[in-house]
């Protein structure tokens, strides 16, 4: 096990208050009902949520479109 604890929510995106950038520089794996996920953007434990990329399409200010899907959340360290 790991001495870090992982927040209960987390964003890849700098602007959101949920973003930790020494977190994400030391590897956060996301499992989502059981799978891997690689492209994930936010995710929330409590509420059982992801955020994802939809490919490559950004909105008119240049951020990624996402999709929230709802599952078993589970973050770990990766390493």
């Amino acid at each position: 096990m790991t001495d870090i604890s992982l927040p209960d929510r987390l964003s890849t995106n700098p602007k959101s208050p949920h973003y930790d950038e020494a977190l994400l520089q030391k590897g956060v794996g996301i499992k989502f009902d059981g799978e891997e996920k690689t492209n994930v953007e936010e995710y929330c434990v409590s509420e059982g949520w992801i955020r994802v990329a939809l490919g490559k399409t950004v909105d008119r200010k240049g951020n990624p479109l996402t999709i929230k899907l709802k599952g078993k959340v589970e973050p770990y360290m990766r390493g």
